[in-house]
């Protein structure tokens, strides 16, 4: 059976056998839309210079916004004043913000494929010393280096040029913050709070899960969730039949009353083929979280079916398969994932790294060892992941390197071996040890919290189940 504790999209995608009467079927839910974002227009400052001889910034792409009103400012008994001209905490409340004595502007740019800090530095007519400075006067201030395409950097300077503060805003919620000061520069991580709602979902299998979950209105990231809580136990490519039936109970979060996005999913229960599986999620005073049975048997197994999202199942295990590069017939003691050249390879389970390099006819290979039982093999590498070498430790699902067609292979896929004292396995039907269960400790917690879930569970379930009837 394929392991579904990592199914992609293409692999829960894939349609039933020949059904009849695939229309959808009595799935609804109400989903209010993802707020959308607009795109200001973007302004081109000339190239000036002030009457003390100062050249103030050009920016061929960069958006300038003026601030010309001092904010409000108040004094204390002495009539002095007490403004700070610190930046806000609020990355809103910054924006507004503004020395008295000097006009204030706002220079705007969204990060593109290919920038860094230092070109837009440069764009803004802001010095790589001044850019230094920053990236040096603290650990939090380094990650100003570190941006992606799609974050908005806002620099906050006077009218001579002077550099006064910046916003680097990575999403919605989350940005970080630089504020100038008369010893150097103060950095700080600012996040805003998103509201949690709790939803539920249920629906009936018509074709696929990802189709039929879809017209239920759940998101591709709740569908994926909920393929890999339960794809240690069904194969979402193999197994789905019509019929089948699915109920959650998940998190939703919103911002400024609008659905931002989705958080976990709390309960689920699939019913496949008559089978019912139920799974409850717990997170332990420590924040480590994990997805039980109701009886606090963990959903997740120690090994990975499949360690690389695959397109299909090229090759099986099998004692006699023509071989295509030979021409002959010889064992095929593994099996093969088509997927295309640079898909990540996972690592299947927790284990220790005891081969990384060239093997014959694998071609660029890593071997695994589990623990004193179980070794993995991943053959037929593009490339390792470079973090990976012999005697590293390794997690389950950590990528270890990439889908190619090193060694004697005709076309990009992975040569998965899995082995039990020496003795080669089929990967897909060999019996998997189970995870650890719910720590004892941790017991009596788990079925406190759990009860409520799996009884809101059952309701939603068995409103679906009187639906489809």
């Amino acid at each position: 059976m394929q392991d579904a504790g990592t199914p992609t999209r293409e692999s829960i995608e894939l349609a039933l056998p020949a059904l009849s009467g695939s229309e959808s079927g009595p799935e609804t839910a109400e989903k209010t839309p993802l707020p959308t974002s607009t795109t200001e227009p973007t302004l081109t400052l000339q190239d000036s210079v002030t009457d003390n001889g100062v050249q103030s910034a050009q920016l061929p792409e960069t958006e300038v916004d003026s601030d010309i009103t001092p904010p409000p400012q108040s004094v204390d008994e002495n009539g002095e004043s007490t403004a700070e001209g610190t930046l806000a905490s609020d990355p809103s409340e910054l924006e507004q913000s503004a020395p008295v004595e000097n006009e204030v502007r706002w220079l705007k740019e969204k990060v593109k494929k290919g920038d860094s800090i230092s070109r837009i530095f440069s764009r803004m007519n802001l010095s790589a010393g001044l850019l230094h400075d920053i990236l040096n006067s603290s650990d939090e201030a380094k990650r100003l280096a570190r941006i992606k395409p799609g974050e908005m950097l806002k620099v906050k300077i006077d009218r001579e040029g002077n550099f006064l503060g910046l916003i680097l805003e990575r999403n919605a919620i989350k940005s970080l913050n630089v504020q100038a000061r008369e010893d150097g520069f103060s950095t700080r991580t600012v996040e805003r709070g998103l509201e949690t709602r709790i939803a539920s979902n249920s629906g009936v299998i018509t074709n696929s899960l990802y189709q039929s979950a879809q017209r239920t209105g759940l998101s591709d990231q709740l569908i994926m969730e909920l393929a890999n809580i339960f794809g240690w136990d069904i194969d979402f490519a193999l197994e789905i039949r019509a019929g089948d039936q699915f109920s959650l109970i998940y998190e939703d979060e919103y911002l400024d009353g609008e659905l931002y996005g989705n958080g976990a999913i709390l309960a689920a229960e699939f019913v496949n083929q008559g089978n019912v599986f139920r799974a409850v999620r717990y997170e332990d005073e420590n924040g480590n979280s994990n997805y039980y049975s109701p009886d606090g048997r963990s959903m997740r197994k120690a090994f990975l079916r499949a360690p690389v999202d695959f397109r299909r199942i090229s090759s099986r295990f099998t004692k006699a398969r023509w071989h295509p590069v030979l021409g002959k017939k010889r064992p095929h003691k593994g099996v093969d994932y088509a997927a295309a050249t640079g898909t990540p390879i996972k690592a299947a389970g927790d284990g220790r790294v005891i081969f990384r390099g060239r093997k014959g006819g694998y071609g660029n290979t890593v071997i695994i060892q589990h623990g004193s039982q179980y070794t993995t093999l991943y053959g037929h590498m593009s490339s390792f992941k470079r973090s990976v070498q012999n005697g590293s430790r390794v997690k389950q699902g950590q990528t270890i390197g990439y889908v190619g067609k090193s060694g004697l292979a005709t076309g990009p896929h992975l040569h998965y071996e899995f082995r039990v004292n020496g003795v080669h396995r089929n990967p897909l039907t060999v019996k998997i040890p189970a995870a650890s269960p719910i720590n004892a400790r941790y017991k009596a917690d788990f079925e406190k919290k759990s009860k409520p879930l799996l009884a809101q569970l059952e309701i939603i379930s068995s409103t679906q189940v009187a639906t489809a009837e």
